[in-house]
């Protein structure tokens, strides 16, 4: 069954403009085919080696292995296990990257930074239209930054997801807010998903530059200063953060907190800013610092990747659905599109 849905959703791949682009590929065994969903478009990003990261990665071509197994959600369990299979490790989990929609100060062309602005009417819809790009993949738990403008992109993204679980944003600043945010029912604590929030991932400090207008800035320092403060990797604006030192505690953060959920089999969205995203797309594709300065997201456009043995391998950008029988990215989200299909009909 779970067969028929994966070779229904072989289609033509397309090129996506949210990232700067070469090549990449991804191996993935014998038993493997060409796919890409004719309602799936795949961002075209740049893979040549880099220097960033000290762990060996692999990575090649667009490819599905049919010898993968379920995703890691209650909606995707074989509904018959064996004791041997309890005990295996989920071989693959997803992560899901999103850059928040547009902000009150991106409209106003503002530097916006760690200042903690809301969501436009268009970030609004932008976070929408994420949600519906990946309402058919599992998610077990979400991290954003502390800035409203990304915990409103993640909250907004999650009212599109057909398995209708509920975002909590989890309060562990104190034992009385975690007391006071305790549910005592097992049964919704299952229908919740926890949001982490964690400064570490906010947007690039801006310093002085915060609250600036963008082109008024130019004129008084010239076009070439702002740029260099803008999209240099190691020059920061003054009394703000490079790209470096954001890169710095966003990565730590990634590898200490996030890395560690995906490799026990919790399937991961990240809601954050472009240079927090940057940073870790940085170290998940082993960008070096030249590469990283010319990557560029647009805003509500969520990234999957698949983690798997190790390796981070990026599927690219998922388009809304529009017919039965997309989203099979690999067997395994095959298979929960397929759960999510018979269990909401």
């Amino acid at each position: 069954m779970a067969t028929t849905v994966f070779q229904q959703a072989l289609g033509t791949l397309e090129s996506h403009s949210c990232l700067s682009s070469s090549g990449f590929r991804h191996e993935c065994g014998s038993a493997s085919v060409r796919l890409i969903s004719k309602d799936f478009k795949v961002d075209i990003a740049l893979m040549r080696r880099g220097n960033y990261c000290s762990k060996k990665r692999s990575f090649s071509l667009i490819q599905a292995s049919t010898s993968q197994t379920t995703v890691f959600d209650p909606v995707s369990s074989p509904l018959h296990k064996t004791a041997n299979d309890s005990k295996k490790k989920p071989s693959e989990a997803a992560l899901i990257l999103i850059r928040h929609g547009e902000s009150m100060w991106n409209e106003k062309n503002l530097f916006t930074g760690c200042v903690d602005v809301p969501l436009t009417k268009k970030g609004v819809e932008e976070a929408i239209e994420a949600g519906k790009r990946i309402s058919n993949i599992p998610i077990d738990l979400i991290y954003t930054s502390a800035l409203i403008r990304a915990q409103m992109t993640a909250m907004l993204a999650m009212t599109q997801h057909r398995r209708k679980k509920v975002p909590i944003i989890q309060h562990e600043e104190n034992e009385q807010a975690r007391a006071w945010s305790q549910i005592f029912s097992e049964e919704t604590n299952k229908q919740c998903i926890p949001v982490l929030t964690a400064w570490q991932l906010n947007e690039r400090m801006y310093g002085e530059l915060q609250g600036l207008n963008k082109q008024e800035t130019a004129d008084k320092y010239g076009k070439a200063k702002v740029q260099e403060w803008r999209r240099s990797y190691d020059i920061p604006p003054p009394n703000g953060e490079s790209l470096e030192m954001c890169a710095e505690r966003a990565v730590a953060y990634f590898q200490e907190h996030i890395e560690p959920q995906l490799q026990s089999g919790k399937n991961v969205m990240i809601a954050a800013h472009g240079n927090s995203l940057r940073s870790i797309i940085m170290y998940l594709d082993k960008l070096t610092s030249q590469e990283v300065i010319s990557l560029e997201l647009s805003t509500g456009i969520p990234m999957l990747y698949i983690f798997k043995e190790g390796s981070f391998i990026r599927r690219g950008s998922p388009v809304a659905p529009t017919e039965a029988g997309v989203y099979a990215y690999t067997k395994r989200l095959a298979q929960y599109r397929q759960r999510l299909d018979e269990m909401l009909q």
